[in-house]
Parts: structure tokens; C-alpha cells; sequence
């Protein structure tokens, strides 16, 4: 199934969407697995393969694709989520400088 999909077009291969969403969000919480992926994404991270949304760059929905293109928005006919978080999920930045952060720890943000 994965190889059909990534076989749509050159977009499909490549980052569309990145969300860090916290373990502790109003969705998550209900402890509901709604089989919606527009509710369901808002329970967990989650990435998607393939199109970029314009609207989430800035001026981004009064862009054409070529400057959406230009600008890093990646263009492919599929947009499909894959949910990655949890309570377990720890995430840790890498800054240029080689400082680490933590960002998240069991599932939730660290501020």
C-alpha cells in the first residue's frame, strides 16, 4: 500500500506536513479514536506525505505554486497523515551549535 502511494508522483515521496501536538490536547483527552483523520490528527504529532498546505506559509494561499515551490512547499496530488504520538513519545532538537533541547517529554511539551 505504502509503495502505491509513494508511486503517485514525485511529491508523494517527500514531506508535506509536520505537527507537534501534545499528549495533553483537548482531543487526545476524550480518549475517542474518532477513524477521522481531521480529528484524529488534532489527538497526536503526526506527519503527512505529499502536498504542503499554502495556507500555512505566510501569504501562502495568495501564491502560485511555482513560488510555493520556490519557497519549499512541496506539490503532489496526495496528502495523506500517519499519527506518531503518545505518552511514551520524547522528542530532542539539535541546534547548529550542537546545544540539545528537549521539546517534548512523555508526550507533552517542555517549557
Amino acid at each position: 500500500m505504502l509503495e502505491k502511494l509513494l508511486a503517485n508522483d514525485e511529491g508523494a515521496r517527500y514531506l508535506g506536513e509536520v505537527a507537534l501536538v501534545q499528549d495533553d490536547s483537548p482531543i487526545s483527552n476524550t480518549g475517542i479514536l474518532f477513524n477521522e483523520t481531521l480529528f484524529d490528527e488534532n489527538a497526536s504529532c503526526h506527519f503527512a506525505l505529499g502536498r504542503a498546505y499554502a495556507y500555512a506559509m505566510r501569504n501562502g494561499s495568495n501564491m502560485t505554486q511555482e513560488e510555493l515551490t520556490a519557497k519549499g512547499a512541496n506539490f503532489s496530488l496526495i496528502h495523506v497523515d500517519f499519527m506518531v504520538g503518545g505518552p511514551q513519545l520524547n522528542i530532542t532538537a539539535y541546534e547548529k551549535n550542537g546545544n540539545v533541547v528537549e521539546l517534548f517529554k512523555d508526550g507533552n511539551w517542555v517549557f
